[in-house]
């Protein structure tokens, strides 16, 4: 859902605006911090205190298998009988999806901290947006009733994608997006597509003869842009890109497997049965949303062999693709760093000269590409995981041939008119 907006408002007017926008930015840093805290609490109660208490071990298989399981009928259950019906299904909408009335705020928060706390491979950016973007709506037709809810929607979308990447960069890049689509229709990306390749090879010639402005960096232990790494690298990012392509064709197809199931209470949990078969075979690991797991994974990548590391690629992108099938509220970018961080190891291990930062940028480019389809979070992204500005150069170039393998590769979101139809009805099959 793109906000229309096509106002151009006085200095006065975005004053006014200031506090409204530092109210909602304050909800959503809270809303997250209080979303998460329960969510680690219940977490640590499932799978650290409630095993030790019994004598038994969270790493076995049956305890993944059962805990995944319950998790599925519990969020199974919510979906079937709140007010509200848990939100929307995720795999049916974008990143930011449609208002939500007030009355399926608990439903939406209690899935979310359900599926957070009990390990299933997805992130929380589709319903912590939706449950920011719903209480500032509320508050704001309260309070500042004069203030355009398409504007109180932006900022409350800002401001929780500012929480939870931990910076304004990726949520200015995302609602620039927005603003454009509403304005003129389209990807403001697509259009800015050939002038920042153009870019990015103008920088990289003119950083190899020497006549850049930008220098070398100070301190960095990136070695600079080069057309060696653009070589490297541009495999890399097309392996991930199809790997996270894989799992859109299949997202589709699965969900409506399961949903011949009919009731939400069957079918998310049979999804959780299946997360759990996944679990216990690729371990911890490829659990839970893969932010953590995506740091234990970079510092266990010596100890473990090149097909450890491809298969945990393999088993986050099925886990995943189950999870956004089956009826889990959940966002689907977080773990695709995740697996785009797997691939970049996989390559590395296959080929130790090549550089840490450009493997990990690399393989996150085009895993959160496929999965993602926005060109510039993907190159936020991959930038922040690179650890070096500089990246930046080759990731714009190496985005060339990958944005035109994703652009025409299925999306993973279920777009059919009779499987949104469905999807509508779906609490009362």
């Amino acid at each position: 859902m793109t906000p229309e907006i096509d106002v151009a408002p006085r200095p006065s007017q975005l004053a006014k605006l200031a506090i409204p926008a530092i109210v909602i930015g304050v909800l959503s840093g809270v809303l997250l911090w209080g979303v998460e805290g329960v969510a680690e609490i219940l977490e640590h109660g499932i799978w650290v205190s409630l095993p030790d208490a019994i004598g038994a071990s969270a790493d076995s298989a049956w305890w993944i298998i059962g805990t995944l399981t319950l998790t599925g009928l519990a969020v199974g259950l919510v979906i079937r009988y709140s007010p509200g019906h848990g939100g929307q299904d995720s795999a049916t909408v974008e990143l930011i999806g449609p208002v939500l009335p007030m009355r399926a705020v608990p439903g939406v928060a209690a899935v979310l901290i359900l599926a957070l706390a009990g390990g299933v491979s997805l992130g929380p950016e589709n319903p912590i947006i939706a449950l920011t973007i719903a209480l500032s709506v509320a508050l704001a037709k309260r309070f500042v009733p004069k203030v355009p809810t398409p504007y109180i929607l932006m900022m409350a979308a800002a401001g929780i994608l500012g929480a939870m990447f931990g910076t304004p960069i990726a949520a200015a890049l995302l609602l620039t997006e927005m603003v454009a689509a509403a304005k003129r229709g389209g990807m403001l990306w697509d259009r800015l597509f050939g002038p920042v390749v153009a870019a990015g090879f103008g920088a990289l010639v003119a950083k190899s003869l020497g006549v850049a402005l930008m220098g070398d960096g100070l301190g960095s232990v990136y070695e600079g842009p080069n057309f060696e790494q653009v070589l490297i690298g541009t495999p890399i990012a097309l392996v991930a890109a199809l790997v996270g392509i894989a799992g859109a064709w299949a997202m589709p197809r699965l969900w409506r497997l399961f949903r011949r199931l009919r009731n939400p209470v069957l079918y998310v949990t049979a999804g959780g049965l299946v997360l759990g078969l996944l679990g216990a075979i690729g371990g911890p690991i490829t659990l839970f949303k893969g932010s953590t797991q995506t740091t234990d994974l970079i510092s266990q990548a010596d100890t473990m062999t090149t097909w450890q590391i491809l298969a945990t690629a393999l088993i986050k992108i099925a886990a995943l693709t189950v999870a956004a099938a089956v009826g889990f509220r959940g966002g689907r970018i977080f773990p695709s760093v995740f697996i785009g961080v797997a691939i970049g190891l996989t390559a590395q291990s296959l080929f130790p000269s090549i550089d840490t930062p450009i493997a990990l940028a690399c393989g996150v480019l085009g895993a959160v590409l496929a999965v993602g389809r926005n060109g510039w979070l993907a190159l936020f992204i991959a930038v922040a995981i690179g650890g070096d500005i500089e990246i930046l150069t080759v990731m714009c170039v190496i985005i060339l041939p990958t944005w035109l393998l994703v652009t025409g590769a299925p999306h993973m979101l279920v777009r059919d008119k009779d499987d949104l139809a469905l999807a509508e009805r779906e609490p009362f099959l």
